[in-house]
């Protein structure tokens, strides 16, 4: 099954909470933290996660694009996220990190910027709920898809599946109606979206198109076939 996360980085700031009950209905709500070290932006921290817990019933998938996520990542679990993703690049600690994040009740999940090839990963892949690409460089939001990540996401894909492991596979970056069957064909089964949904005139039926067309991808997609997809 196809899941949907819209992400808040192309939501009003001003209307977090009015912005997160427009995508009622969305799978998980993509929240990034961005510290102006790790990556050249700055978003937010852990008091806006606390608040945008009490303020929605989604839960909240935290991708963390900051130094030593070794020391920050359990403050977000504390603070109310359901998967904590940090970056493979940042951390010290990885299987350490991962195994903390999942002892406190949340999803542990691990990033790769374009650049970081998965397969030096392979060991760690079992520590883990689900894997990120970055399909653009992380930092800003409203860039354009990089194609050259499809091979990446369906090497990914394959190492999964080697280890038989229910490992959730997210994509984050330039995912659109016009990309995301692509993404899904080789081997994503969850997406992040930010301009596509929070740039559409009704950001709930959004979620639902881009939903159903990466639902029919994994349908047909090779990769699918007697996988339990999602679960």
């Amino acid at each position: 099954m196809a899941q949907i996360n819209p992400s808040i980085l192309s939501a009003d700031f001003a209307r977090l909470a009015e912005e997160a009950e427009a995508v009622r209905g969305a799978d998980w709500l993509h929240v990034d933290v961005m510290d102006n070290h790790f990556v050249p932006n700055l978003t937010l921290g852990v008091p806006v996660v606390e608040a945008l817990g009490r303020a929605t019933d989604t839960p909240l998938d935290c991708h963390l694009m900051i130094e030593d996520p070794d020391r920050w990542a359990p403050q977000y679990v504390e603070a109310g996220a359901g998967s904590v993703t940090f970056h493979v690049e940042a951390a010290a600690a990885p299987v350490r990190l991962a195994r903390e994040i999942r002892a406190k009740g949340a999803r542990a999940a691990m990033a790769l910027k374009p650049a970081t090839p998965v397969e030096p990963y392979e060991d760690l892949l079992p520590e883990l709920d689900m894997l990120l690409i970055m399909t653009v460089e992380p930092g800003f939001g409203g860039q354009a898809f990089l194609d050259i990540m499809l091979p990446k996401i369906r090497r990914s894909r394959e190492l999964i599946s080697k280890h038989g492991l229910e490992l959730w596979l997210q994509v984050d970056g330039g995912v659109s109606e016009s990309t995301i069957e692509r993404c899904a064909e080789a081997g994503a089964d969850v997406f992040v979206a930010g301009s596509a949904v929070y740039g559409a005139d009704d950001p709930a039926a959004a979620v639902r198109s881009l939903r159903d067309r990466a639902a029919k991808a994994i349908a047909s997609a090779s990769w699918a076939c007697g996988h339990g997809v999602g679960q």
